[in-house]
């Protein structure tokens, strides 16, 4: 990237994709692993993983690096940044009390979701998300709301670009099918989708809306399907998921 725009600094574009490379698959790194995770010769990535150690984003123990709570302050300028979060939160509680079904919200990220605030139901799930988690956008509910909602060409590009793996026996893996069905949520407000990203568990996301009607995020309930019918989730569930997206927009709106 920095070699094509002389505007981008190529170590911290760098030091960006070394972090990057930290996951649940790989808590903790060599110098070497690191370096054949990244591309980077061992030498880059020893010198970026010995300065995330001094910044204190990264820690090392028997020559393997795993990052620190330290990094959690880049995650919180954003989430402190975001103009709905504080007036998310008693809005998605009341829901998941009403309904006594988890409440979540997140924003698109490329190719992905990243959920930024959860109120999980009082009863367990199989499913655990917490803030910071992400999930792929195409079999997710909040996924299709933030996908339908993008201009034209971004989703051409999204759907031209993006890999469309079978989770489950529900999932949708042609593009011209999830075209349509992202043209089915842009014209309703809303989407329902059952078991498609995890058998089993069903939900419903609506879009959460700033200055210009531009979606922000995505507002979602989600529920056990041996639970709840697919009926209920729209006949009951969705019109309430709907008011209580409804409210937080205002709540945004009534910021500027």
């Amino acid at each position: 990237m920095s070699r094509e725009d002389p505007d981008v600094i190529d170590s911290v574009e760098k030091a960006f994709r070394l972090l990057q490379a930290f996951s649940a698959e790989r808590p903790a790194m060599t110098v070497s692993e690191a370096a054949a995770a990244t591309g980077f010769t061992r030498a880059t990535a020893r010198r970026i993983l010995l300065t995330l150690e001094r910044l204190g984003f990264a820690e090392v123990d028997d020559r393997r690096f795993r990052l620190t709570a330290g990094v959690l302050r880049l995650g919180y300028g954003y989430l402190a940044a975001l103009p709905f979060w504080e007036h998310a939160q008693p809005h998605m509680r009341a829901l998941a009390d009403e309904l006594r079904e988890s409440c979540s919200m997140a924003t698109l990220d490329g190719s992905e979701i990243v959920y930024v605030a959860r109120v999980p139901a009082s009863r367990s799930m199989s499913i655990t998300l917490n803030v910071g988690s992400r999930l792929p956008a195409y079999p997710t509910s909040m996924g299709r709301v933030l996908l339908a909602a993008l201009p034209p060409a971004e989703l051409e590009s999204y759907l031209d670009t993006v890999e469309l793996r079978k989770l489950t026996p529900n999932t949708i893996t042609d593009p011209a099918q999830l075209r349509a069905e992202l043209a089915r949520v842009a014209e309703r407000g809303y989407a329902v989708v059952d078991g498609e990203r995890e058998e089993g568990v069903r939900s419903a996301a609506a879009p959460v809306r700033g200055a210009g009607g531009r979606a922000l995020a995505a507002l979602n309930v989600s529920v056990n399907a041996a639970r709840v019918s697919l009926d209920e989730l729209t006949d009951r569930f969705v019109p309430r998921l709907l008011d209580t997206a409804a409210a937080i927009t205002r709540d945004i709106e009534g910021l500027h």
